[in-house]
């Protein structure tokens, strides 16, 4: 039994990335006058296997790390199957500079007909919201004081039942968006030292180039209301005390993004990342325009929102949630600095500075 389906629109805030996987090696491509030049091999392989050269490109290809442009740009410029212009010229010194190996370009998913964002994606942050606005200081305590040690290796089992919900509700993917709303972007990974409360700023070393949706890209989609979940007797044998619904999905991810962006201002005025802070600042500022309208919801999604795109209770300096996270090695040592958690954020430099944040989204019913 079908039922009632709204569509969305989602709206890119912040320089955005949801890939499939894939990533471009540095032989897959040239940079060429600010830009990144897809090499398209299977017409390159054609052209010089009807002469001699072939044999010196293939031999180029088993032994470089990035390809020789002096060599062989004329195929950045004649064979490119697609050009993806970096978001700013400074972007060309910075990645000749870094070694070859952190040059691998992650890629937005796409489809013949282009980019999308795949409805898993705006489903999955979606439905940690949904948990985290189900999730209380009881439930916290009870996974910290439990003695059964399957809730100690999975801690994050007793919130599942709180995604009852997201079954109800399919998200599609969206339509492709044009090609051209996609830029090349540095991201590094900002981090805290020191003690408190005087803490230093520094950048990890080693930056990452992205391809990734400007602010202002546009992607259309639907989400759906599968009545058959909605009738009495479902949602009594399912125990679900209120019908679901894209309202009260919205509503749960306004109040995660809420949390989140305080916390990440607190950390750019830390960090004494000024721009960074005022980038957070407008976000807070969009968020309080959209609660107000009740319309939709702001998310951040994708690649790079780190562990707010996964944690069901973003309180992260709440000392229960430390006490548990400290129990498992991939958080253990990183609690035990007394720094505050997480310690790094990663940021999107737009015109040589360190500007936003990844991956935040406006979606809107229309």
């Amino acid at each position: 039994m079908a039922g009632e389906s709204m569509n969305y629109r989602l709206q890119v805030l912040t320089p955005l990335l949801v890939g499939d996987g894939r990533s471009l090696s540095p032989i897959d491509y040239m940079v060429w006058r600010d830009q990144v030049n897809v090499l398209n091999q299977e017409r390159i392989f054609k052209l010089l296997s009807r002469g001699p050269r072939l044999d010196g490109y293939l031999n180029q290809l088993r032994r470089a790390e990035k390809l020789d442009f002096a060599t062989w740009g004329g195929f950045a410029q004649n064979y490119a199957g697609r050009r993806i212009g970096f978001e700013h010229h400074s972007l060309t010194k910075h990645w000749e500079s870094t070694r070859a190996e952190y040059c691998h370009i992650p890629v937005f998913a796409s489809v013949a007909a282009g980019p999308y964002v795949p409805g898993s994606a705006l489903r999955g942050a979606l439905r940690t919201a949904l948990i985290a606005s189900r999730v209380n200081a009881g439930l916290l305590s009870t996974i910290d004081q439990a003695q059964d040690p399957r809730v100690a290796r999975r801690p994050g089992d007793l919130t599942e039942r709180h995604a009852d919900m997201m079954r109800a509700l399919p998200v599609s993917d969206s339509c492709v968006a044009a090609r051209d709303r996609f830029k090349v972007y540095m991201v590094r990974v900002s981090s805290l030292t020191g003690v408190g409360p005087k803490y230093t700023q520094t950048w990890k070393p080693n930056p990452v180039f992205a391809e990734m949706a400007e602010p202002g890209t546009e992607f259309r989609g639907a989400i759906s209301e599968r009545a058959f979940f909605q009738d009495a007797v479902s949602m009594e044998s399912l125990r679900w005390k209120e019908k679901p619904s894209v309202s009260a999905l919205f509503e749960a991810a306004n109040q995660y993004a809420g949390l989140a962006l305080a916390s990440h201002e607190s950390y750019a005025a830390t960090a004494g990342l000024a721009d960074l802070g005022r980038t957070v600042a407008a976000l807070r500022s969009r968020l309080a325009e959209v609660k107000e309208n009740g319309k939709g919801c702001l998310l951040a999604l994708g690649w790079g929102t780190g562990i707010y795109g996964k944690t069901a209770w973003p309180k992260l300096d709440d000392e229960t949630y430390r006490r548990i996270l400290s129990r498992h090695a991939v958080y253990a040592r990183a609690i035990r600095t007394g720094l505050p958690f997480p310690k790094t954020r990663r940021v999107v430099f737009m015109g040589d500075k360190p500007v936003s944040l990844p991956g935040w989204v406006l979606v809107e019913g229309e």
